[in-house]
């Protein structure tokens, strides 16, 4: 590996792991995924506003970008509810079904015909989310959070479709600050709406709320789209496929949730498949 490389690789490891690192916070944070994710995108745009400014990269929002918004809004309080009903394990391993969705959108949205290989994948992903359930009945936690988890990996999905447009026209950081501003935009009113008082959240629900927004959000993303100017998308879609596996190292060592032999087979199929649709793609 090339020298110049190395910190640009170092870099993407490390924005995949505060990818990964953000699930642990629906555990810490005693607040609705709706208050949760407006406290993170709107410390994220304005992290964001900030660095657009200094860059000058100013891009004026348009309507497809609000529409983004609104689906991250959905993404992120699917996520967070999906770690709230059951672990972080299951709501990450939910989360990463998404390369099934972008194959099932790019088909329904853009006309691609699937590869056998390609079928074979999302085959192998419904494998491991199928080993994850114990007990087929909704009354399960396992199953709570893998519906929401299969959600926000469809939300994901669709917003990554929805983005492509945008990718060659903006500055990728202007995209992200639109984005993170339209859904706290979103999300204001229903937090007004379904949050009657603001009394539970104190000093610690604020600085974790900080982390979670210029750390695990704004932070995150500019790494790993800075890290692109060395390192191929290719190489960056296979160690993103890590963040389950990062994020489940986390919650073990800081909110000891041992995932069980079930929980780490799933796994197992769930990232191989992400690393093989990625590989195919490079």
């Amino acid at each position: 590996m090339p020298a110049s490389t190395s910190p640009a690789l170092a870099a993407l490891h490390l924005a995949v792991l505060l990818f990964g690192f953000a699930g642990l916070f629906g555990k810490w944070l005693a607040l609705s995924p709706v208050a949760i994710v407006l406290g993170r995108t709107l410390v994220a745009a304005i992290a964001l506003g900030i660095l657009v400014a200094a860059r000058r990269e100013g891009t004026r929002p348009t309507l497809g970008l609000a529409g983004n918004g609104l689906v991250l809004a959905v993404h992120w309080v699917t996520f967070f509810e999906a770690i709230r009903v059951s672990t972080v394990a299951i709501g990450l391993l939910g989360y990463a079904s998404f390369p099934l969705f972008v194959l099932l959108l790019e088909r329904a949205l853009l006309g691609r015909r699937w590869r056998a290989a390609e079928a074979a994948t999302a085959l192998l992903v419904a494998a491991g989310l199928a080993v994850l359930v114990p007990r087929f009945a909704w009354e399960e936690r396992t199953v709570q959070g893998l519906a929401w988890g299969i959600a926000s990996g469809f939300t994901f999905a669709l917003l990554a479709v929805r983005s492509r447009r945008h990718a060659a026209t903006h500055a990728p950081a202007a995209v992200a600050l639109w984005q993170n501003a339209a859904a706290a935009a979103v999300l204001v009113p229903v937090v007004v709406a379904t949050v009657p008082d603001a009394t539970g959240i104190g000093a610690r629900e604020v600085a974790l709320i900080l982390v979670l927004g210029v750390v695990c959000t704004a932070l995150a993303h500019t790494l790993f789209i800075g890290s692109l100017r060395r390192v191929s998308a290719h190489t960056a879609s296979v160690v993103a496929a890590l963040e389950p596996v990062y994020g489940i190292a986390l919650a073990a060592v800081l909110l000891a949730e041992v995932p069980a032999p079930r929980t780490f087979a799933g796994a197992a199929l769930i990232v191989a498949a992400a690393l093989v649709a990625t590989r195919r793609a490079g």
